[in-house]
């Protein structure tokens, strides 16, 4: 086990940013914690990464009883850099920081760049950097070291298409050699690139496990109903119902209390209603997300 974190909370004041949260991260396993804005995340990562200490709970690195700051490397939602130096100058100014000899700076600056796509431009002073130039930078400078976890805070939400795909596609490549655990509010992007999701809301954890995992839960069938007849006083009057959403006037997404689809379909007929669709809705990926964060 690389990472296992026990009951992690972070209070602010009156506020609990983050409530008991327990995962545990693999050797070179891809976790994405998902969540919308204010769940928690950002402070979650904060944590683990050393930046902030936690109220209460137990973070255990590689067996040890602290973070060992040498073996994680951590990216920011916002890196901040210093505009008057190049490329090349804030990567060594970085690897200084984690106890890099001169050589080594030398060979590792230059293959990170390399990698990230700014080999042409690491001699160019940062303040002339576009945003997607800038996380690429970030990135270089957390690979820098080689560290065994790599802690990514929405590394791609910044970038226009062309920088988002490029990104996910170096923590493809990189998620062969180290653990990577990246906070994303966006589904498809870690379905690009991740073993297993964390789902938080309101700083607990609402649902862990794999993408098929997610994609095997069971979710409430819905069916599409449309008429030539108004729906909605119809709906409103049926017991067995148990929510619906309008499409149309003449068109709704239903959810039925347990056992009622023959008595949707027999009333419909009871009533002379003019059926042009009857049919189960498709459940995706992204209806399953959404049915555990709203719950």
């Amino acid at each position: 086990m690389l990472l296992k974190v026990d009951k992690l909370s972070k209070k602010y004041k009156d506020h609990l940013a983050v409530k008991e949260l327990t995962l545990n991260i693999e050797h070179n396993q891809c976790v994405a914690l998902l969540g919308p804005n204010g769940s928690g995340k950002t402070t979650t990562l904060s944590m683990l990464s050393g930046l902030l200490t936690p109220t209460s709970g137990k973070i255990v690195f590689q067996g040890g009883t602290t973070i060992n700051r040498q073996e994680i490397g951590f990216l920011p939602q916002y890196p901040a850099f210093f505009s008057w130096m190049t490329a090349t100058e804030y990567l060594h100014f970085a690897g200084k920081l984690s106890n890099l000899s001169k050589k080594e700076l030398q060979n590792k600056s230059n293959e990170m760049l390399s990698f990230v796509g700014l080999e042409d431009a690491k001699n160019k002073r940062i303040g002339g950097f576009s945003g997607g130039m800038k996380q690429r930078l970030g990135l270089a400078q957390a690979m820098l070291h080689d560290p065994k976890l790599l802690i990514l805070d929405e590394p791609v939400s910044a970038l226009d298409p062309s920088g988002r795909r490029d990104v996910l596609q170096m923590m493809m490549e990189l998620k062969k050699k180290m653990a990577i655990l990246f906070s994303t509010h966006v589904l498809h992007d870690a379905e690009q690139v991740c073993d297993h999701i964390i789902m938080l809301k309101e700083g607990t954890v609402k649902w862990a496990g794999s993408l098929d995992d997610l994609r095997k839960r069971k979710t409430e069938e819905t069916f599409i109903l449309a008429t030539e007849e108004k729906l909605e006083d119809w709906l409103k009057s049926k017991t067995y119902i148990k929510e619906f959403i309008l499409i149309s006037q003449t068109t709704a997404e239903i959810k039925l209390h347990e056992a009622s689809r023959n008595r949707l379909l027999e009333d419909c007929i009871t009533n002379n209603m003019t059926i042009n669709r009857f049919e189960m809705k498709n459940h995706t990926l992204e209806d399953a997300y959404m049915e555990v964060v709203n719950q």
